[in-house]
């Protein structure tokens, strides 16, 4: 072996020796001095305390651990201050805490501590309500400057600590806070450059509470916290800033950084928060529960950008201030109302949107910037959305949207169904927010529609490349340039609806929508669907209903006061012209008033109304006819439903005043014997062409009389409609051919009951008398014949002699 390396072996061995020897040494006189270092220990430890008393129950040197240094394990170390009989909150209570010794310091008789470990023990920091904090044991007490001379030495600075196993609690009943942590692991190495220190940390630890207000709840509750922090302290400003670093929440990454006042503001805390990727569902975890219950409605499907402020005083009471910053992009979120797809926005939240209130939820606000996105299909924008008081949140903003209207049928449900066409809309709206549902919405703006088609599903009615464009003026709505077609009936509107914003939730049934109606030509037959009562839905709980609900509820419940100019009417066979009507259309029905019109040669006026009943649909009107053809006016009602003659058997002039009730179906058709009521008419220069009662009866009294065409200059008369049946008030005919009193009753079916009283006198012997009074002397004289028209066995109408006349 050379010699060199026996040297060196023998150098080692001698270190060696030495070493061994040295912590023998160190071992032994620790041992042999516990009591007097165990003394001097607590000494040291209690010199810095403010009041209160350090104990420590017992004490053993580590062997090895902490070489060159002396470690000492000490046993059941209990930390309390002055006014711990009054409150019970221990400071400190550890099972083992391990403190490293400066060894050659040690052989001086000064104790300098390098690092501090503490092991399964309970650190509770607690404050009452007078802002009393069991902390003040630790507060250095002010010593002369002479004395801060002496034994200087002995201060200590810590160089490392660590914690394992530790309960930690902040309690400040005072600020309403409480911070409650379990430690697994923690370790932290500190320097001292001049009169400030600088920490570097790892730590996994528990957080049990976090607690800024303890009326609210605790953020990260329940957590579990891992990473390293780096900290430092300016002793000129008073300020500990935690440098941003990652820090692991669950299983999520945050960068966080923080600052803490001990001078100036003396408890101020601010901490920054950010998360690049962070799940809707795991931010609202990490709230506390009072924000927390608002986010859980609401959800997005991807992660989203987050920075958050979070600032406060550990001294006072009260929230702190939150300051929240997220941008989503190309996102899906989910509401009570609905999901938005393809969604972007920027989102600010703070709790302090009113720098002067104090810090609520009545103070706090949702701003959304450059929103956008598709709502149930139907794509919006909102430059800047507003929703403020989170106690009783308030949205306000201005919405934006162009989209073919096509995308709402599912919002319309069982009201109506679009078929093309588009929208523009333009809305500034402000509407409360009630279980995160908008109520009685406020809106201003426009909504333009224009070329659609779409059927009005409660009437069936379909209507084609219609416009219409809703104008919400202050309190009213204004429906302006309003086109409508449905087959070939076309009608121009304009309407408004006074007091529309409060009544449209709060009194549907109050609203009237004034209409100006013009048109052309209208089919009445292509508007029955107004005869059919409107589909009854079982009503909502208010909390259920949404918007489709909602106008549902309006368009059955709302009025309609119309007035109508309309150039041709068409019905069947009816056709009126120069047409001028009031309706009002209501949840009961359909009133008539006003209504005049040119028909038939004549003019019409007429007054009514028909209650909408399902398929039946029961109609009262008064009428007044003028001057009309009574061929043509027959026709076009459809012969009045009677079936022994008809318009081919009538000539003349016709003027009546009638007041009728009957029933018709849902598609217009007079319902058979439904009607009643009188009709009162006057016929001039009037004619019967083979008139069946007449022609019977001349076949048995005038067997050589033309009767097929008889001219009536002048005839009045009444009739009383009785369902199947039509009484004939006592009148007079007087005609070219003969002259006739009649009265009875005539059935449709059965029940004809008609006596005629004829003279066979003929009227044209009569024909050059001019005085009136001589022609009624002379109509009845001569032989007159005394008729009875009555059923006969087969169905059809017996012609016999009436035995029962006067």
């Amino acid at each position: 072996m050379p010699r060199w390396l026996k040297n060196v072996l023998k150098t080692i061995a001698v270190l060696t020796g030495l070493l061994l020897f040295a912590l023998v040494a160190i071992t032994m006189y620790v041992s042999f001095n516990k009591k007097s270092i165990l003394t001097d220990v607590t000494k040291v430890l209690n010199k810095n305390l403010n009041g209160g008393k350090l104990t420590i129950g017992g004490m053993d040197p580590t062997f090895l651990k902490g070489f060159p240094n002396i470690s000492l394990l000490l046993k059941d170390v209990v930390l309390k201050d002055s006014l711990w009989e009054k409150h019970h909150h221990t400071l400190l209570q550890a099972q083992d805490l391990n403190i490293s010794v400066n060894t050659f310091a040690l052989f001086k008789g000064t104790i300098l501590i390098n690092k501090v470990s503490i092991d399964q023990a309970k650190i509770d920091l607690f404050t009452d309500s007078t802002g009393y904090s069991n902390t003040s044991v630790l507060k250095k007490k002010k010593q002369p400057e002479k004395e801060k001379n002496k034994d200087e030495s002995s201060d200590t600075e810590l160089r490392k600590f660590a914690l394992n196993d530790v309960q930690f609690v902040l309690d400040n009943r005072k600020g309403h806070k409480l911070f409650q942590f379990n430690v697994d692991e923690l370790n932290g190495k500190m320097d001292y450059p001049g009169n400030n220190w600088n920490a570097a940390v790892s730590l996994k630890i528990f957080a049990k509470s976090l607690a800024f207000n303890t009326l609210r709840g605790s953020f990260i509750k329940d957590k579990l916290v891992r990473g390293d922090l780096e900290a430092s302290y300016d002793d000129n400003s008073g300020i500990i800033s935690l440098k941003p670093k990652v820090l692991n929440i669950g299983d999520d990454g945050f960068i966080i950084g923080a600052k803490f006042f001990t001078k100036k503001r003396d408890g101020d805390f601010i901490f920054d928060i950010t998360e690049n990727s962070l799940l809707w569902k795991h931010a609202s975890a990490l709230l506390a529960p009072n924000i927390a219950e608002h986010l859980n409605r609401f959800d997005l499907k991807n992660p989203l950008a987050v920075h958050c402020v979070l600032g406060g005083n550990f001294n006072s009471s009260g929230d702190p201030s939150i300051d929240v910053n997220c941008k989503v992009e190309n996102n899906t979120l989910t509401t009570p109302e609905g999901t938005v797809d393809s969604c972007s926005f920027r989102g600010v939240y703070t709790n302090s949107f009113n720098k002067s209130k104090p810090l609520s939820d009545e103070n706090s606000a949702i701003e959304l910037f450059g929103l956008k996105g598709n709502y149930e299909q139907v794509p919006f924008k909102v430059d800047t959305g507003i929703i403020s008081n989170l106690n009783k949140p308030i949205v306000a903003g201005t919405l934006k949207s162009d989209f073919a209207v096509s995308r709402l049928n599912h919002l319309f449900g069982e009201t109506m169904v679009f078929a093309k066409g588009n929208a523009s809309v333009n809305l500034k709206y402000r509407a409360n927010i009630v279980d995160f549902k908008f109520i009685k919405p406020a809106i201003g703006g426009v909504i333009d529609i224009k070329n659609a088609d779409f059927t009005y599903l409660q009437n069936k009615l379909n209507f084609k490349n219609t416009s219409l464009l809703l104008d919400f003026s202050g309190e009213d709505l204004l429906l302006k340039n309003i086109r409508l077609q449905s087959g070939k009936s076309i009608v121009a509107m304009e309407g408004s609806v006074k007091n529309f914003k409060n009544l449209y939730y709060s009194a549907p049934e109050k609203i009237v929508v004034d209409w100006q109606i013009r048109s052309p030509q209208l089919y009445l037959g292509e508007f029955l669907g107004y005869l059919s009562s409107r589909a009854k839905k079982p009503a909502k709980k208010s909390n259920d209903s949404n918007f489709a609900d909602q106008l549902s509820t309006v368009l059955e419940k709302g009025t309609a006061d119309m007035h109508l100019q309309v150039d041709k009417v068409y019905y069947d066979k009816f056709l009126a012209t120069d047409v001028k009507a009031d309706l009002l259309v209501s949840e009961s029905g359909i009133r008539l008033k006003n209504v005049n019109a040119k028909s038939a040669g004549g003019t019409f006026n007429l007054n009514g109304s028909i209650a909408q009943n399902g398929n039946l649909n029961h109609f009262a009107i008064n009428t007044n006819v003028n001057n009309a053809n009574i061929g043509n006016f027959f026709y076009a009602f459809d012969n009045f439903g009677i079936t022994g003659f008809s318009y081919k058997n009538l000539r003349g002039f016709l003027s009546l005043r009638s007041n009728i009730a009957g029933n018709i179906t849902d598609m217009g058709k007079l319902v058979p014997k439904s009607l009643s009521g009188t009709i009162n008419l006057n016929l001039k220069k009037g004619a019967l062409i083979d008139f069946t009662p007449i022609t019977n009866v001349g076949k048995f009294a005038f067997p050589f009389r033309n009767l097929d065409h008889i001219t009536i200059d002048n005839l009045n008369g009444r009739f009383d409609l009785l369902g199947d049946k039509i009484r004939i008030q006592p009148m007079q005919i007087n005609s070219s051919i003969l002259n006739m009193n009649v009265a009875g009753v005539y059935g449709f079916t059965k029940g004809t009951n008609i006596a005629l009283d004829i003279p066979l006198r003929n009227p044209k012997k009569d024909e050059d008398i001019t005085n009136k009074k001589e022609l009624k002397e002379r109509r009845m004289k001569g032989i007159v014949l005394h008729i009875l028209a009555s059923d006969g066995e087969d169905g059809k109408i017996k012609i016999g002699w009436n035995s029962n006349h006067d």
